[in-house]
């Protein structure tokens, strides 16, 4: 049986720390080093910078760390996979060698494509692929109008790659866990169908995959984690047998401990059938335990084949936006959000009805006998968005500033998007049947070789297709010994991650002990959640049980309208969505407070 192989994160976005590749080489062992640069929003900004100039569809930070420890990971056998390839990981592939080239370095460099379906999509629509929007419905249309379409590879092309002796892989769009699971698979020789293994490590790779996320970061118990001014980024050691532990090297700051993985695995995930394209992975298997000081075991994972199909993001320019927003202070404020509405409408040189959407919220900051001018101040907020970029262009920003000595007390602009519209895309989720997209390994200098993509034969289920349908109701009573409740926030007892998915939102909730998700699952029922978060009442909620983990999923469709870049909310990812419920004041068991306020996330 093969040893563990120890596989470090060094980025969980495109922005993301720099010299975190170099902290994860120099500051303690690993085998593997990977980054994951990728979001549907990012293929939409590598577009972009793709069309104004050459060697714009890749990650150029990724270039540079490599830079900074490649020779340090070639002296000590660390591999290096990385989806920094975006839309062109052969020109970062080649970014990658010339950098070696300069410091006089010769690895072996590898990339993996595929995916990219842009040059393909009459191809595929002539031969009755249908690229519908899984969500919708809707019929792809027109393929002109896409800037990207890339379909979510598995690991198979990385462990090829790593296989033929690659020191360097890049690929581009692949699951945020391919990039763990292919050299985990590499390196221990599993088959295509080793389905329990496979799944342990898409869900050791899914904790990681956000780097420091399963540290500490952005979780809800922040105040009793130590180090949060820098967080260290983890590593997952993968078993032979799929099951990990995860932790972060010594002297770094945050904490591995069943709190803040629990909180990552139920990051942007829907029901407990966590499709993917080498296997299915069923969250509600996973087990969590305690291994040491900054150490939690992954265990128990049970996979059962993919689906036939691949996952599709593609990007569209929807239009372009004008988001401004007026600042209103003191009393009166919904007549001063009355009087600025009617006053605009009255200025601007269009009627509303003339664009393509309007969006406009009263946003209650203010308080009552406020202490600071901050504190007296709401927000009035509009959102224009017309295919026209001129409708919505800087003769909106001149009509929003006639208004500011002719209509309300106070008046002043707050942020926006200043004077001129900007461009903004719209996401759009379908499938491919697998075998329309075979993954292509390219060794620099060398050979060229192609790995299927569909999965080998196995039974496949209606659940592990689609994923069970959320229960509207707790299974149980969920209820606890009966005595005093205290009103306070329901985050006091429960901590809560949420994400977005396209234009849906997933909130996951979790409870530290198993009085608390007794009292919890009973208690947070759909009916509830749309009391507690009212914007959720009119859309559809699935509801997921993960008793295992201690925790609920619920996925609420809709509710960042056409995915992040289109949407009008406030918090267009729904990164606070969960902190919103958290800080919502309910009854709860007073016997259950004591054991948040002297806890410390692990269990």
């Amino acid at each position: 049986m093969t040893e563990p192989i120890r596989i470090a994160n060094c980025s969980g976005f495109y922005g993301d720390r720099l010299s975190a590749a170099r902290e994860m080489v120099e500051d303690g062992p690993i085998d593997v080093l990977t980054g994951d640069w990728l979001a549907e929003l990012t293929m939409l900004i590598l577009a972009r910078s793709q069309a104004k100039r050459p060697g714009g569809g890749y990650a150029r930070s990724f270039v540079t760390q490599m830079e900074q420890v490649m020779g340090t990971c070639l002296d000590r056998g660390i591999k290096v996979v990385s989806n920094a390839g975006g839309l062109d990981p052969a020109g970062c592939a080649e970014a990658v060698a010339e950098v070696a080239d300069r410091l006089g370095l010769a690895p072996t460099v590898a990339y993996v494509e595929g995916d990219n379906l842009m040059g393909r999509l009459d191809e595929l629509v002539g031969s009755g692929v249908d690229l519908a929007h899984f969500e919708t419905g809707e019929p792809v249309g027109d393929t002109s109008r896409f800037l990207t379409a890339n379909a979510y590879l598995g690991c198979w092309g990385i462990a090829d790659a790593l296989g033929r002796g690659a020191d360097i892989v890049v690929t581009g769009r692949t699951t945020d866990a391919a990039i763990v699971c292919g050299p985990a698979a590499w390196h221990h020789g599993w088959r295509r169908d080793d389905w329990d293994r496979l799944a342990g490590a898409v869900v050791a790779g899914h904790v990681i995959e956000c780097g420091t996320q399963a540290t500490g970061g952005n979780y809800s118990f922040f105040t009793e984690v130590e180090g949060m001014v820098r967080t260290g980024f983890p590593w997952a050691e993968i078993a032979a047998d799929g099951s990990a532990v995860i932790g972060k090297h010594p002297g770094t700051g945050g904490e591995v401990s069943i709190g803040t993985v629990t909180s990552q695995l139920l990051y942007e995930i829907g029901s407990p059938a966590y499709l993917g394209p080498d296997v299915t992975a069923r969250f509600d298997t996973v087990e969590l335990a305690a291994a040491g000081p900054d150490r939690v075991r992954i265990s128990g994972t049970r996979g059962e084949p993919p689906p036939p199909t691949l996952k599709v993001a593609m990007n569209e320019l929807g239009g372009y936006r004008h988001d401004l927003a007026v600042a209103l202070t003191g009393l009166d404020i919904e007549a001063k959000a009355s009087l600025v509405e009617e006053a605009f409408w009255s200025a601007c040189p269009h009627r509303a009805e003339e664009f393509a959407a309007v969006a406009t919220t009263l946003v209650r900051t203010d308080k009552e006998d406020p202490g600071t001018n901050e504190e007296a101040v709401a927000l009035w907020r509009l959102t224009l968005k017309d295919p026209d970029e001129r409708k919505v262009g800087r003769a909106i920003f001149d009509t929003m500033v006639e208004l500011s000595l002719s209509t309300i007390p106070g008046f002043f602009g707050v942020g926006g998007g200043g004077a001129h519209a900007r461009p903004y895309g719209v996401y759009r989720p379908a499938v491919i049947p697998a075998d329309l997209v075979p993954q292509h390994v390219v060794v620099l200098g060398g050979e060229r070789t192609v790995v299927d993509s569909v999965a080998p034969p196995g039974a496949v289920t209606v659940e592990a297709l689609t994923g069970p349908a959320g229960d509207a109701a707790p299974a149980g009573t969920g209820q606890t010994a009966a005595g005093q409740t205290v009103r306070a926030p329901i985050g006091r007892v429960v901590g809560a991650r949420s994400g977005d998915k396209g234009g849906n939102a997933n909130l996951g909730v979790f409870a530290r002990t198993d009085q608390a998700w007794q009292w919890l699952d009973g208690f947070l029922t759909l009916d509830r959640l749309a009391e507690l978060l009212p914007e959720t009442a009119p859309l559809e909620v699935e509801r997921f049980r993960l008793p295992a983990l201690r925790s609920l999923n619920f996925v609420v469709h809709g509710l960042l309208q056409e995915g992040v870049a289109a949407s009008t909310r406030q918090d267009g990812q729904a990164k606070s969505l969960g902190e919103w419920l958290r800080a919502r004041v309910v009854d709860i068991p007073a016997h259950l407070l004591p054991t948040v306020s002297t806890g410390n996330g692990r269990r």
